[in-house]
């Protein structure tokens, strides 16, 4: 549901750098999955499973993956 938020901490070698996928409207959300060869995806899918924006990172260079979801109030939709 709009709202919906996942941040990713990624190790950048010398440094840490942060990344959020937001689903930006309503109807929409955001789904984490693992893949194969040790990657996770984030993406934004809409309410027909179609992936709007997609993240994809190393699972091994994730330091942190922080669901943050809708509160679910009436006037965010």
């Amino acid at each position: 549901m709009k709202g919906d938020k996942v941040e990713i901490v990624i190790d950048a070698g010398d440094s840490s750098r942060t990344y959020e996928v937001v689903a930006t409207k309503a109807g929409r959300r955001v789904e984490v999955s693992n893949r194969r060869g040790g990657v996770v995806e984030v993406s934004e899918v809409t309410r027909s499973g179609t992936a709007v924006r997609t993240a994809r990172f190393m699972s091994s260079r994730i330091l942190a993956l922080v669901e943050h979801p809708a509160d679910g109030r009436p006037d965010q939709i």
